[in-house]
């Protein structure tokens, strides 16, 4: 239940640090919000917590996972987005990673100044090159597997992060403080992979555009988002069966 719990708050504080990025982004770009949702972008809403100007708040029944919209009805519909300029939808796509990479620092300079007694100025110098040695060793990771010469047994699905989770919590709370940075880092990481559904998949999808000058029909931005979310769907749960395994043994 510790574990659990550890990791619904972390998790959600990441999901939330990520989504506001390109909340902020697009309202700074002028690009209206309709929703910010924390929860699979398709599981049913099941709250509303206020509403802002023309953005609604809301939690989805699936809490792995947040989104912002950019239609009305808060569906899936990219139309709206489509007609943003490229360069306000690349700025849009990278504030997310970008948010992650920044709390991921501020969240490791406390860790640092309160557990090691380090000055400031060390504490600051340290927590950027954890950042930068993380990111890397990180990227490394994933990268390796999409090329096929790592091994999915590296990677972690929800009931991993959340065992890896209570095992921080048990441990103080600057234990617990130094994985949510750390998940902050790999969730920028991940979403700037080049795959579909992810921030990564739509810089790819816009510099194509901008080869090509003119933008992706509706339809393959539908189909291209299919197949993410099929993807990384089948992905969880494949990770997810070998976390209990691991686990377990």
């Amino acid at each position: 239940m510790i574990g659990f719990l550890a990791f619904m708050a972390v998790f959600t504080a990441v999901i939330i640090v990520h989504e506001f990025g390109h909340y902020l982004a697009a309202k700074r770009l002028g690009v209206k919000v309709y929703e910010f949702s924390v929860g699979f972008p398709f599981s049913p809403r099941i709250a509303t917590l206020f509403r802002h100007r023309e953005t609604v708040f809301t939690v989805r029944l699936l809490p792995l996972g947040g989104f912002v919209s950019f239609s009305e009805d808060g569906d899936a519909d990219p139309s709206r987005f489509l007609k943003t300029e490229r360069w306000r939808r690349a700025a849009i796509s990278s504030a997310g990673p970008a948010f992650n990479i920044a709390f991921a620092f501020l969240i490791l300079t406390p860790v640092f100044l309160l557990d090691k007694g380090l000055p400031i100025y060390d504490s600051l110098a340290l927590s950027a090159a954890s950042v930068i040695d993380g990111f890397s060793g990180l990227f490394n990771i994933l990268a390796s597997f999409i090329s096929g010469t790592g091994s999915i047994s590296q990677l972690s699905g929800p009931i991993g992060i959340a065992h890896i989770a209570g095992k921080a919590a048990e441990s103080g709370f600057l234990s617990l403080l130094y994985f949510t940075g750390m998940l902050s880092l790999s969730l920028a990481v991940f979403n700037l992979l080049p795959l579909p559904a992810l921030d990564g998949g739509h810089l790819v999808i816009l510099f194509i555009e901008s080869i090509k000058r003119r933008p992706l029909t509706e339809k393959a931005y539908q189909i291209v988002g299919a197949v993410g979310i099929s993807f990384f769907l089948i992905l969880t749960a494949v990770v997810s069966y070998k976390d209990i395994l691991k686990i377990m043994y």
